[in-house]
């Protein structure tokens, strides 16, 4: 019996200890949730302090700086009395103080985020948009900055006729300090009257500024001309001629559609304003209209007001671009997957193969092809045009990585979809919020100012500069969110 009852006793600790385990150890893991809670806040309130109050000015934020914070940079140098505006500048780090006072309800990121977005109201063009930087200091009269240009009453005056008014849409600029905007706005529930007029203003200038055929120039200064002719995009006759001010084309170069197509669905949700939709397919119409007919049935990184392919910079030659084509089927892919609309699925069907059929040996695409010959364009240090890649500048992309393989298989998913019926409206995905092993480092790499340094140089103060270890705004913004996010999760879930 007794040996019996040994083989029971053996059995029963076999079949319960390991239930029992994890209820023995579930203290002891909730206390290191709630250990890592406290902690993850504590370098939160400590990186925004550090962030917010040394490495600001006056709200607004540059790319990186150097770890003494004596030097800083976006494009260029950039003193102390200038902010950036180009991501990752200060909307960038605006938006993530406005996340972490969102997801936290802490004070500190909650003044942050306004100071950002103050600096934001004081760099908006009478136009209605912004530029790469926003002035602070002596040479801000040479700018049509709206809150420098208003009567006594607070109406709108206009600017000194030599004054700077222009918006761009390149690299983001509008649109990101757009969206910086009205995310505050929804987060501060619309009662920041100042944040809403901006936000209203901007959002009336971008709409103003799209051309009937459903496209933006890459600057703006005023609104486009209504009776513009709406045109498909056809081939120039001749050899293109380059013009000064390229900036006026109508240009998919640097994500201005696809950026412009965020922005105004985001304005659409936020404010359930159906023009701001209305706009954002328009844009896709023009994505439509300027795929070019065969035998190139890509994209063009600008056109002109025929709708043909233009010059831009000196190393931007009227082309097909393997570039910003890859960008515009994605974007195409993405107005789909919004409405369930299937005209947003029809260019792929000839660009797929046009482009498989470009393929470099290396498996990459040309950034250009020569209208109608589709050879390869390249540009030689001396930016002459050539068919020979042995002689190209560094600092730009002559010859970029394809997404073909990923953007057809998306398009054919999306299809299948459209063909079986099973398109419903995307529902909104929380995003994921970050594992303790990320945490636990994002805490540890903090130093005791509260400060996220890193290797790196800067790029604009010479070669002689002996800067090694540097402060990123983009690291920051991507690292203060993601402790804000492990604050929103509960303790007792958090620890994972």
């Amino acid at each position: 019996m007794r040996q019996r009852g040994v083989i029971n006793n053996m059995f029963m600790n076999r079949l319960f200890l390991p239930l029992l385990f994890p209820l023995l150890a579930w203290p002891v893991l909730n206390a290191h949730a709630q250990d890592l809670h406290t902690e993850a806040r504590t370098a939160l309130r400590k990186a925004t302090a550090f962030f917010h109050g040394q490495v600001a000015v006056e709200g607004g934020y540059v790319y990186k700086v150097s770890d003494d914070l004596k030097k800083r940079e976006g494009e260029g140098k950039v003193g102390t009395d200038e902010v950036w505006v180009q991501p990752p500048g200060t909307p960038t780090v605006g938006t993530a103080f406005t996340t972490a006072w969102e997801l936290t309800g802490d004070p500190a990121c909650k003044q942050a985020a306004r100071d950002a977005v103050d600096v934001l109201l004081r760099g908006q063009y009478a136009s209605g948009g912004w530029n790469a930087s926003i002035h602070l200091g002596d040479v801000r009269h040479k700018h049509a900055y709206r809150v420098d240009h208003r009567n006594k009453d607070g109406s709108q005056k206009p600017p000194a006729k030599n004054a700077r008014n222009y918006s761009s849409l390149d690299d983001d600029k509008t649109t990101a300090a757009l969206r910086c905007l009205m995310r505050y706005d929804r987060v501060a529930k619309f009662e920041d009257k100042a944040v809403h007029e901006a936000a209203e203003y901007a959002l009336d200038a971008l709409l103003a500024a799209q051309h009937p055929s459903g496209g933006w120039p890459q600057v703006f200064s005023k609104a486009a001309d209504a009776d513009a002719p709406v045109k498909r995009a056809a081939y120039p006759p001749g050899e293109p001629t380059r013009i000064k001010e390229y900036w006026n084309h109508l240009t998919l170069n640097d994500g201005n559609i696809d950026n412009a197509v965020d922005t105004l669905f985001l304005a659409f949700e936020i404010y359930d304003e159906p023009k701001y939709k209305a706009a954002a397919l328009r844009a896709g119409d023009f994505l439509i209209r300027a795929q070019m007919p065969e035998p190139q049935p890509g994209w063009a990184q600008q056109y002109d007001a025929q709708m043909q392919p233009a010059w831009a910079r000196k190393f931007e030659p009227a082309s097909i671009t393997g570039g910003e084509s890859q960008r515009a089927m994605q974007t195409l892919l993405d107005l789909y997957q919004r409405t369930g609309d299937p005209r947003f699925l029809e260019p792929h069907k000839t660009a797929l193969p046009y482009y498989r059929r470009s393929l470099l040996p290396d498996n990459k695409l040309a950034r250009f092809y020569e209208l109608k010959t589709n050879r390869p364009l390249y540009l030689t240090r001396d930016y002459k045009v050539t068919y020979d890649d042995s002689d190209m500048p560094t600092h730009y992309a002559f010859k970029v990585s394809s997404k073909i393989d990923r953007i057809e298989q998306r398009w054919k998913t999306l299809r299948q979809q459209h063909q079986d019926k099973t398109w419903t409206a995307p529902a909104a995905k929380p995003p994921k919020p970050p594992s303790a092993k990320e945490v636990r480092r994002l805490i540890d790499n903090l130093d005791q100012r509260g400060a996220w340094v890193e290797d790196g140089q800067l790029k604009y103060w010479g070669k002689g500069d002996d800067t090694r270890r540097v402060i990123r705004s983009e690291t920051f913004a991507k690292n203060l969110v993601a402790l804000a996010r492990l604050l929103a999760e509960s303790p007792k879930t958090s620890g994972k």
